[in-house]
């Protein structure tokens, strides 16, 4: 599963468990800037289990792309582009969260195609808009509730870097209100998710999500049950089935105890 961390706890992100959480600081200022936050945005805290250590230079050669896959470069410019918006609210919840779309320059995946794929999961009927209490706007410009920026190994390191995390250019990381995604899961995904890409881009987002919409951790129900979306599943299923999903398609809950 790919992971962050907020101010409820980390969040796994994939490949190494040891270097996978995440941490609120605050967020690094890297190309196309976006507006300030809210005042009610997270203040700053360290992350639980991540290393404070400063991150390794990261990876020194791009990754190969195979036919019809992604390259992934090691490091890009640091500047991103933002994904243009047209004000559509996915979901019926009174409470709309605004959220914009980066994506580093000079990488093969066009802002608006990210955008299009991050708002398709937040307004699946198996998200979070099932509870009828959140609704989701991607916005350009302007107030925002978080940030989702797509970025390379390296861009990844130093941002989540200068927060104090050990990224090593595997994992993803939460700072402020922005979430990292590490180019090299959103294109490679998770060795420990059994599904398509686009399910387990639908985990990074939904878990992240969860976590900015008040959710904490979670673990497995039962064995054979799905796994709930707030659960860390990099870190095991305790004989849960991997799950991208926060609800069922008849809307049941798809939830487990609560973990620390």
């Amino acid at each position: 599963m790919a992971y962050y961390q907020d101010r409820r706890g980390a969040i796994p992100d994939d490949a190494a468990a040891a270097a996978g959480d995440m941490l609120e600081g605050n967020a690094l200022a890297t190309g196309t800037a976006p507006e300030p936050p809210p005042s009610d945005s997270p203040e700053p805290s360290p992350s639980p289990s991540a290393s404070s250590a400063p991150p390794s230079p990261g990876p020194s050669a791009s990754a190969p792309a195979s036919p019809g896959r992604t390259a992934v470069p090691a490091t890009g410019p640091g500047t991103f582009t933002t994904a243009r918006a047209d004000g559509t609210v996915v979901g019926t919840g009174g409470r709309v969260r605004r959220y914009m779309v980066l994506v580093e320059d000079g990488i093969d995946v066009p802002a608006s195609a990210a955008a299009a794929e991050i708002s398709a999961v937040l307004a699946d009927r198996r998200g979070w808009t099932r509870d009828g209490v959140n609704a989701f706007r991607l916005v350009g410009s302007g107030p925002y509730d978080f940030v989702v920026k797509i970025a390379t190994p390296g861009t990844t390191d130093r941002i989540c870097g200068a927060a104090g995390l050990l990224t090593r250019g595997e994992v993803n990381c939460s700072v402020g209100t922005d979430v990292v995604v590490n180019l090299k899961r959103w294109v490679l995904g998770s060795p420990q998710f059994d599904g398509p890409i686009g399910e387990y881009r639908a985990l990074i987002v939904n878990h992240e999500v969860g976590h900015r919409i008040g959710h904490g951790h979670e673990g497995c129900p039962g064995p054979g049950r799905p796994a709930p979306a707030m659960m860390q599943q990099i870190k095991g299923l305790d004989g849960c089935a991997a799950n991208a999903w926060p609800y069922e398609r008849d809307g049941s809950y798809l939830g487990g105890p609560a973990v620390p």
